[in-house]
Formats: structure tokens, sequence, C-alpha cells
């Protein structure tokens, strides 16, 4: 009833092919911005916004550029931290050795270096492919682990290895307070949000899903096998090289090689596994799922153990907090093994049709 799309008539193929072709979804969609943009900043406190709100949005960018490359190309990629690591130390250098360099210009840079890593750990997938080019992926997260914390070049001769900026600024304003941070964020995940949508409905994101369902039929009908899969992992490796911009600038502030371990590769690929492949929207609810859910837990497991007149110590929090989240996981894989997403389209398409049981 809510959901209908009767009167809703497309008079030419722009009308058609526009990236939110129902009412419905355009205005849900603008609602929400207007509201991240103007209702978050009034209503948040600074906590939800350091805490839950930061990281969220950093995540979903992360993701987003993840699910390019599996989702949608089909490439399975486990180097995923090590191309946020390169966009964060690339970054950084060109913001502390340029006089005077902006802080947009300097996060645009370092994802193009992620872009030329991501390229050159890309090229085993003109051989290889799954397993076998996630063990290669791999081998990216192990030399950029070693690269950042032997080569003292990356880190400015710091002794420790670890590094950190202040003072950012953009267009002369300071970007120090959780509000200003948390819109910084959320401009530039909409921005590459909306260019990666449109990414994936041109013609190198049919050409990026030819190749993750057949590659050889794909190659038979005149598509290049080895400009899709490297433009896909450039174009992967270029959001993710942002979103580790500014999980080191915005968000850490100070940050060491082990902030971006293979740990940070696995939750990821775990955000877009969860959140549903081949799916923008699969990115922002793998990345709430993974990032909102432990936080939650966290405040909501001291409190259920009050209510039962049990007392939960720190560490038995901690290891609660894991097994529930696993097996959440494990559930929602049995569940609704394509994501999020797939229950978020299942529930459109009831509401075509409800209240009517046909």
């Amino acid at each position: 009833m809510f959901y209908r799309e009767n009167g809703q008539f497309k008079t030419s193929y722009r009308a058609d092919q526009q990236i939110f072709p129902i009412d419905q979804d355009r205005w849900l969609v603008l609602a929400l911005i207007a509201l991240a943009f103007v209702a978050v900043p009034l209503l948040a406190s600074d906590y939800m916004m350091r805490a839950i709100l930061i990281p969220f949005l950093i995540m979903s960018l992360a993701a987003l550029g993840v699910n390019i490359l599996v989702g949608y190309c089909g490439q399975i990629s486990l180097g995923s931290g090590a191309f946020m690591a390169v966009g964060a130390y690339m970054a950084y250098n060109f913001f502390v050795r340029i006089p005077g360099m902006p802080l947009v210009p300097a996060l645009l840079l370092g994802g193009l270096c992620a872009t030329a890593f991501g390229v050159l750990f890309g090229l085993p997938s003109l051989r290889v492919k799954g397993l076998y080019l996630a063990v290669a992926t791999l081998a990216a997260q192990f030399f950029a682990d070693w690269m950042f914390l032997r080569v003292k070049w990356f880190v400015n001769d710091s002794p420790s290895g670890s590094v950190s900026v202040n003072h950012l600024q953009i267009f002369g304003l300071p970007i120090e307070s959780a509000v200003s941070k948390y819109l910084f964020c959320l401009a530039v995940l909409v921005v590459l949000a909306l260019l990666a949508k449109n990414l994936v409905r041109s013609a190198i994101g049919r050409e990026w899903m030819a190749i993750r369902d057949m590659d050889v039929a794909a190659a038979v009908i005149g598509i290049r096998p080895m400009y899709a899969k490297l433009t896909a992992f450039a174009v992967s490796s270029f959001i993710i090289g942002v979103a580790g911009g500014l999980w080191a600038f915005v968000y850490l502030g100070a940050w060491e090689p082990a902030a971006f371990g293979v740990d940070l590769s696995f939750r990821l690929l775990f955000m877009v596994i969860i959140g549903g492949l081949g799916s923008i929207m699969g990115a922002f609810f793998g990345a709430a799922f993974i990032v909102v859910l432990p936080i939650v837990l966290n405040q909501a497991l001291p409190a259920l153990g009050e209510l039962f007149g049990v007392s939960l110590s720190t560490a038995a929090v901690s290891h609660v907090e894991l097994m529930v989240f696993g097996g959440l996981i494990v559930w929602f894989l049995i569940v609704e093994p394509h994501g999020l997403a797939k229950l978020w389209s299942i529930g459109k398409q009831k509401l075509r049709l409800w209240p009517f049981p046909h």
C-alpha cells in the first residue's frame, strides 16, 4: 500500500535510467541524507559521533570499495587493509612533506597511490582466481606490513613507527570537533557512493559483472578480462585508500602499521558478505552490522546480566560479545546467504503487494 508504483510512468530513457526510478526510493534517500546532514549533528552526542558514527561512515566507504572488487567483479581480495595503509601513509607523506598541502588533495593523492599499489597486486588476477587470488592479495597485506614497519621513510623517520597529524583544515575551516569530522566524512562518503553507484550502472560496471558471472563467456563476447579486472582493482583500491586516509587522519589521529593489520582485511570482507555482495546498499548494512553491533552488545550485556542477577566482568562481557557476534554472523549466512541487502529487497517486494496476500 505504501510502496505502490501505480501512476509512475516513464516518458523518456533518461527517466527510466535514473538511479532511483521509484519515487518512494528517491524521497527516502533524500530524507536520509537530509537527516544525516542536519538532524544528526544537532541531536547526537560527541561520544556517539566519535565512537559510532564516524567509524561507521569510514568503514562503509571502505566496504563500498571492497564490494566493487569482490561483489561486482568477483575477485576475492584479502589485501584491503594493505590498500587502506597505503592510502593513509602516502596521504600522510604528502601532507607533511609538501608545505601547505591541503587535506583533500592529500587524501586523493593517497588514494591514487593505493590505486597503483592495488593494480600492481591485481596483476595475478589475470592468471589465477578464487582462493589462489585471495592468497596473492594476502601477500599484499604482508608486504605492506613489512614496508611500513621497516622502511622509515614512510613514517617520516619516526623511531617508533608511530605517526600523527593535527591542525586539519578544509577551505580554512578547522576539522577538530566531532561534528566537523562527522560532516567531512559524510560528505566524502556521499560523493564517492554516488560515483560508485553510477559506475556500476555504466558499461564498465556491466563488464565487471560479466567477468564475475563467467569470465570465459565474457571474453567470447568481446570483453577484455585484463582491462575489466585491473579497472576493478584500480577503482576499488582508490576508494579503500581514501577510506584509509580518513581512518588515519580523522578517526585515529595517531597510528602505527598495526592499525591496518590483516584482521582489518577480514572485517571488511565480512562486511561485504554480510551486507550483500554486488550491492551498494549492502556496504552500509554490513558496516552497520560489524561496527555498531559490538558496541550495542558491550552496552546491553551488562544490563541484561543485572536483570538476571548475574554480574559480568569486563573480560566475560568481551568473550560473550565475541560469541554472540560470531553466532549472529553464522545465523545470517545460513538464513540469508545473499546478505542483509537481499532482506531489504524482499521487504520492498512485499510492500508492493501489502496488505493483499497475492
